[in-house]
């Protein structure tokens, strides 16, 4: 019998954590356009703020729950009465709603933050899930800084909401300090010792203060949680929050070792990536995996040789799986004959060997100056190396002339890489010989 695949419920908080971090609020009409796009994305969960915060916050929460009818709409509540009220209050007409309440757990935050004792703490939770559940089906805990919080508290706070009604326990490392085997042991902890763990879903809530947000989120799936809060482009408080799109994609191309899908369409990765980044202002890195600018680009001579022979020699996904509309070869100081000789092609020219090597060395005295070499400057470089004028046998043609001449023209000029025959990466099969030069693009490497 076939083993049943394992679902992992992606929660979305871009709109609530994610509109933390500095620069990133966003406004009730550019809420209404991330939340449609999360959707087209297929997120489980979205979490659309915290409606107490503001007029504002509570408006926006209101309307994506009338308008986003599939997924689950989420509202931040503290723990206390009028928090959950007024989160009610907004999410009420949404088709699946939840109520997601959090507490501080760790004695540092209940000491410095809430001043209240353990015993308070537990009384708190305990009574606001069971407010919320009056209200709500679906409530959601979580006991903040439960990564600092001592494991027996925790377990006996977490066992307390479960009797209350909780639905979801989400463990959040609010500040982003735990590793990913600590994590991992901690969800084991509370699925082993936690009364009733197994009627309830547990979900993981990571920041990134040590870079560690995403190992730690797949620490825990491995452990057993089954939902994971995430972020558009990582964005949140701080360092951020684990990003969406490298959870889903390690899921996806490590599946042999996380055997888990999710509902997340990846060909909307890059789009809400570029959208978030629009309406918030704030680019994202570029080198950032999945959807940074570098992340399906390639300088490094090897690296091209390899690409325009074989994507697989060094991209583990194509560009177009999620989203992006291709791999890019930049030119620059690290670029390889080949793929010099290759854009050159697609601008209309053609040379010889010693014509190659020629270009090549200029082009790489010209790299070393300006780090990137546009069209412009290439062609520029082509017309001062090689004149026609002055040459009994020119050393190049423009495949124009080629053609005129009746040898078979390449089509026309497209997005760098160029490839007569592709495959699914939209690169070459395979390579003519005279773009083969022995080992001199393995220059640079790794």
């Amino acid at each position: 019998m076939a083993k049943e695949n394992v679902r992992i419920t992606v929660f979305d908080t871009t709109l609530r954590d994610g509109e933390q971090s500095p620069g990133c609020s966003m406004n009730y009409q550019e809420k209404l356009r991330v939340a449609h796009q999360l959707d087209r994305l297929g997120v489980d969960v979205i979490e659309a703020g915290f409606p107490i915060a503001s007029d504002g916050d509570f408006e926006a929460v209101k309307a994506i729950a009338v308008v986003i009818r599939r997924p689950i709409i989420a509202g931040l509540a503290r723990a206390c009465h009028t928090d959950i009220q007024r989160a009610w209050d907004a999410l009420k007409d949404a088709a699946r709603p939840r109520i997601h309440v959090f507490l501080a757990t760790s004695d540092i935050h209940l000491k410095y933050k809430l001043r209240i004792t353990r015993e308070e703490c537990l009384a708190q939770a305990r009574e606001s899930v069971a407010f919320a559940k009056s209200l709500c089906d679906d409530v959601e805990f979580s006991p903040e800084d439960a990564t600092r919080t001592d494991p027996d508290f925790l377990c006996q706070v977490l066992e307390a909401v479960v009797e209350a009604g909780a639905t979801t326990l989400n463990i959040p490392d609010t500040v982003g300090y735990t590793v990913p085997t600590e994590f991992g042991e901690l969800i084991v902890t509370i699925r082993r010792r936690v009364k009733g763990i197994e009627k309830v879903t547990i979900s993981a809530h990571c920041h990134n203060d040590l870079g560690m947000a995403v190992a730690n989120t797949m620490a825990a799936i491995s452990a057993g949680a089954r939902q994971v809060e995430c972020t558009i482009n990582g964005i949140g408080e701080r360092a951020g929050n684990a990003s969406l799109e490298e959870i889903v994609m390690a899921m996806r191309v490590r599946y042999d070792r996380y055997p888990y899908e999710t509902a997340v369409a990846a060909e909307h990765l890059f789009p809400a990536s570029q959208l978030l980044s629009e309406i918030t202002g704030v680019a994202v890195q570029p080198n950032k995996a999945i959807t940074g600018r570098n992340a399906f680009a390639h300088e490094a001579g090897i690296h091209q040789d390899g690409v325009l022979k074989n994507p697989l020699t060094y991209e583990i996904m194509t560009p177009q799986s999620v989203g992006v509309p291709d791999s890019k070869l930049v030119l620059g100081k690290h670029s390889g004959r080949h793929a010099l000789a290759i854009r050159c092609e697609q601008l209309g020219y053609q040379f010889d060997r010693r014509a190659l090597d020629d270009i090549y060395r200029r082009f790489v005295r010209l790299a070393d100056k300006i780090k990137h070499v546009e069209d412009h400057h290439l062609l520029e470089l082509i017309r001062e190396t090689h004149k026609p004028s002055t040459s009994a046998t020119p050393l190049f043609e423009p495949l124009a002339v080629a053609a005129a001449a009746g040898v078979p023209a390449q089509e026309s000029v497209r997005p760098f890489p160029m490839a007569p025959k592709a495959n699914a990466f939209g690169l070459p099969l395979s390579i003519s010989p005279e773009h083969h030069h022995d080992q001199e693009d393995y220059l640079w490497g790794v």
